[in-house]
């Protein structure tokens, strides 16, 4: 009998690359919600907490930017 071939792995960088438009998509949705609920002042704390959340996520794309960019020793 002929086992079947396992599915094509991903390699480490595109995992990373799929996870990082995740995140992007991620975040530029919380921008538009923000965006959204500006206009309502008595949504403060909602916007403060996903203003919180954004920034979380740049800090997470950023990691991922740093681990895909090479190291350039000049």
């Amino acid at each position: 009998m002929n086992a079947p071939k396992p599915p094509a792995e991903m390699t480490h960088e595109e995992v990373l690359r799929v996870k990082l438009e995740v995140l992007r998509r991620e975040h530029r949705d919380l921008d538009d919600a923000i965006h959204a609920l500006a206009e309502r002042p008595h949504d403060a704390l909602t916007i403060r907490r996903l203003k919180k959340q954004k920034l979380m996520l740049k800090d997470q794309i950023a990691r991922i930017e740093d681990e895909l960019t090479p190291d350039i020793i000049a």
